[in-house]
């Protein structure tokens, strides 16, 4: 997903690639390293993952989304990069994902070019109108349940957030504590899928947890 096509055309790729969206995290590498832990959530059927890294140089994140990269291109899956444009821009990443306290859209955009894909986290409805305003591809909306990833979360209610899927038209992936079991809450709000970080990489058998997840997904935003 290199070019984009037209709006239309792009917006339901876009929403494709979000329906099972993996962020990575460090603390859950055990038996697996972090790399065989994103290939087994690949062959689960993982559709996008963001590469997510609070405690390494730039030079180290380079290095291992560049690894990342190689493996996301043998199953044709984007690469994203957590807040790190510097990262994205030198690794060759299909783009980024920014949160509110991140490095601007504008000057992010301007960074990478129109081809990248950049994301942009949103809590309400402003947020998420302006960073479609700002060029954004996609928003990520939440917390939709409370979540051990990020204990100051905010959760929002179901409602909500179908109000923030309503007032954009580009496509919304939800995050913050989904789970198989709690997921079909989001039927229905408009959201193009889910971001999840446990559900996935905090499970004993990574690839059986994905495909079940993908297996769901695919019944609730079909």
């Amino acid at each position: 997903m290199t070019t984009k096509a037209t709006p239309n055309e792009f917006q339901g790729k876009m929403r494709a690639l979000l329906r099972l969206y993996a962020v990575t995290d460090r603390s859950w590498v055990g038996i697996q390293t972090l790399l065989e832990q994103i290939e087994s959530s690949l062959l689960g059927g993982t559709t996008l993952v963001q590469l997510r890294e609070k405690d390494l140089s730039d030079g180290e994140f380079i290095q291992e989304a560049i690894s990342v990269k190689r493996l996301c291109d043998r199953f044709g899956v984007p690469l994203l990069i957590n807040d790190n444009v510097n990262v994205a821009l030198h690794s060759g990443a299909d783009g980024v994902h920014l949160g509110q306290d991140d490095l601007p859209l504008q000057e992010a955009r301007k960074m990478l070019g129109s081809n990248k894909i950049i994301g942009v986290s949103t809590h309400t409805v402003e947020e998420a109108v302006k960073a479609e305003q700002g060029g954004a591809d996609y928003i990520g909306v939440g917390s939709v349940f409370t979540t051990q990833t990020k204990l100051d979360a905010n959760v929002l209610s179901i409602d909500y957030i179908r109000e923030i899927c309503q007032a954009v038209s580009i496509p919304a992936v939800a995050i913050g504590g989904i789970k198989e079991e709690n997921m079909d809450a989001l039927r229905d709000t408009g959201v193009a899928g889910i971001a999840v970080v446990s559900a996935i990489f905090g499970q004993p058998d990574i690839e059986i947890a994905t495909l079940r997840l993908k297996n769901r997904v695919a019944q609730l935003f079909e």
